[in-house]
């Protein structure tokens, strides 16, 4: 009976080791995307090079697209996505949470994509002028941080304010019915608001924002797949340094994909940085910088050590770069 009952357990054991290993096998074939309606990744993926590249080790790819960096990093958090794009701020949100995600690369800066746009008959006509007022923004993107330091220079306290938090569809329903008196938002949304609105720019990230998108990734899946993902930042900065000369052509190739205007587009994209690379100690320095800032404000719990989140590149990726 023992004999029989040791047996079962060894197969039960063994079908288990197989199952497990089967399932591992498949996460490693699928290179799962996350991405959002704006920047490289809506070009790599319209070009579809990475996966000529991918397929030659054996990789395919899966996009999915999401309305906001903070719901991409989620999707990061629960395992329904590998590796994703997001602006400054959603990876300190998700680091306090206890995300287990690493920083892979970032874009240069581009703090004219980002702003707090007012009605164009609104009668906000400085900085001072938010005081007690409503401003729209997505918890936790990357304007929130622009919202921060708007405020800052203005000579305001975050609690002088009425933030509301709403993803971006929701937040111009709201802007238009007046039900806010302020948005803070980004490209492409901020162009179409300015362009179809003829919302007013009280303030872009000039001076006061980097605006550097990060390409972050799990770490299990980053550790455990260096090789395709140095191929898929190499994909990315190959399709950006083409895209930097080549407004136009890039405005063509992803209007139709993003569901916008041509002018609404080309202006996103002009204001766009274009050219990742592998984090610098000044990038990660500006990143402290923003999660000291944030824990300051207490709307993160705990303070956050940036440079323990880093990837690193195999050694002879990093040695090309």
């Amino acid at each position: 009976m023992r004999t029989r009952s040791l047996r079962r357990g060894l197969v039960a054991l063994f079908a288990a080791a197989i199952t497990l290993g089967v399932t591992s096998l498949a996460q490693a074939e699928t290179l799962r995307i996350g991405y959002q309606k704006y920047g490289t990744l809506v070009l790599l993926k319209a070009r579809g090079t990475l996966e000529k590249r991918l397929a030659e080790q054996g990789v395919q790819v899966q996009w999915t697209e999401f309305p906001g960096g903070p719901q991409l990093l989620e999707g990061l958090n629960v395992g329904s996505i590998d590796f994703g794009v997001t602006g400054e701020t959603p990876p300190v949100f998700a680091q306090a949470a206890g995300a287990d995600l690493l920083y892979v690369a970032y874009e240069p800066p581009a703090p004219t994509s980002e702003a707090l746009l007012v009605p164009k008959d609104s009668p906000i006509k400085t900085l001072a002028d938010l005081k007690g007022k409503k401003i729209a923004l997505n918890k936790g993107s990357n304007v929130h941080y622009l919202l921060v330091q708007v405020l800052a220079k203005a000579g305001l306290k975050y609690t002088d304010i009425q933030p509301v938090y709403l993803p971006p569809s929701d937040a111009r329903a709201a802007f238009e019915r007046g039900a806010v008196d302020a948005w803070v938002i980004w490209d492409p949304y901020q162009a179409a608001a300015e362009q179809q609105l003829q919302a007013r720019t009280l303030q872009d990230g000039t001076g006061l924002v980097d605006n550097h998108q990060f390409y972050l990734a799990t770490r299990t899946y980053a550790q455990a797949h260096p090789k395709v993902v140095s191929t898929l930042i190499d994909e990315v900065r190959s399709v950006g340094e083409w895209a930097k000369g080549n407004p136009q052509q890039v405005t063509d190739e992803v209007a139709p994909l993003l569901g916008l205007p041509v002018p609404i587009t080309l202006t996103s994209v002009k204001r766009q940085g274009f050219g990742a690379q592998f984090l610098t100690p000044a990038v990660v320095d500006a990143q402290q910088k923003i999660a000291d800032a944030f824990y300051g404000l207490k709307l993160i719990p705990k303070p956050l050590v940036i440079k323990d989140v880093i990837w690193t590149p195999p050694a002879n990726v990093a040695a090309a770069q």
